[in-house]
């Protein structure tokens, strides 16, 4: 938060009490001068806030009897990213009811009230501009994303029944720890109990969650993100293709994966991956205009032999 930020919401806090301040007793609490002061109750009437002004001997500052903050204060810029935050998360899932996209499509049609005056005709233009493509993604419960984080807060156990990959539904008992959100999957890293280990879980396939009053102390964790990317990549082969080419249009073409790209001395790009099957890179390939040498098990580079022959003989037979 910066300090002009700090700054203006200590004195809404004050002023907020109702009580009447006079300019010296507002600067001495916000550690500004006078000039500062000045300039920052001018912000807050931007924002739409009625600060009164009594100068001269007695003089005091206070908000108009009645008045209440407005929910949101923000910047310009802060008031665009949370519009194109909404559009963007309400774009992913299948809108299912309940779901968090859902709900950020529900909000994007609302902020605009939500914000001070002199910013709703700029949102109402922004969201006249903007239009979005949907992604496909799990469409995931918002309430049980407020539950975990209620949950995991407290320190409090949950239990749930999880539907595995292949079908199978089992009941768990665990200590949440994080929620994460990787490649547009909503993922809960925990302790289970049952198993005496760190487990993540895809929240999407969560389904009769429920908190209960038994609590837990907290215990050392792994990094919650890397702890995932780990367990995500444990069954997969390292795969790194050299690419004649640099970073900006390597990365462009595999944005879509997980990679890790390493720039080299003669213009080069290292492109790391963990694949379950050959194929999976082929369409950012296909879309680089560049040389590349592979490095990978035997099995993938009989794979990639494989469809370059079948390439070959597509295109000298037609």
């Amino acid at each position: 938060m910066s300090d002009v930020t700090r700054r203006m919401l200590s004195l809404l806090a004050s002023l907020q009490t109702g009580r009447s301040f006079s300019g010296g007793e507002l600067a001495s609490r916000l550690g500004v001068s006078p000039r500062t002061l000045r300039r920052d109750v001018d912000r807050l009437r931007e924002y739409g806030y009625p600060v009164e002004t009594r100068p001269g001997p007695g003089g005091h500052y206070r908000l108009t009897a009645g008045a209440v903050m407005p929910p949101l204060m923000l910047e310009d810029d802060e008031a665009i990213a949370v519009l194109l935050g909404l559009a963007a998360l309400a774009s992913t899932g299948s809108a299912d009811e309940g779901s968090v996209d859902e709900a950020a499509t529900r909000a994007y049609g609302k902020v605009e009230q939500y914000l001070p005056k002199r910013l709703r005709h700029r949102i109402a233009r922004v969201r006249s501009s903007l239009e979005t493509s949907d992604v496909p993604a799990p469409s995931t419960s918002a309430g049980d994303l407020g539950a975990l984080a209620d949950a995991i807060a407290a320190r409090q156990v949950v239990a749930f029944d999880y539907e595995r990959k292949d079908g199978a539904v089992s009941s768990r008992r665990v200590e949440p720890h994080r929620q994460i959100h990787h490649l547009q999957r909503w993922f809960l890293l925990a302790w289970d109990l049952d198993r005496g280990d760190w487990r993540v879980f895809r929240i999407d396939r969560v389904s009769g969650l429920r908190l209960s009053t038994t609590r837990f102390e907290p215990r050392p964790s792994p990094p919650a993100v890397d702890y995932l990317v780990e367990g995500i990549n444990r069954n997969r082969a390292p795969v790194v293709f050299t690419v004649d080419g640099t970073a900006g249009p390597v990365a462009e073409a595999f944005r879509h994966d997980t990679v890790e790209l390493s720039s080299l001395e003669d213009g080069r790009t290292r492109v790391d991956m963990r694949l379950e099957s050959w194929e999976w890179p082929l369409a950012a390939l296909a879309l680089l205009d560049a040389d590349f040498t592979i490095e990978a098990p035997a099995d993938f580079r009989e794979g990639y032999r494989r469809f370059a022959e079948r390439l070959r003989a597509a295109v000298e037979g037609g």
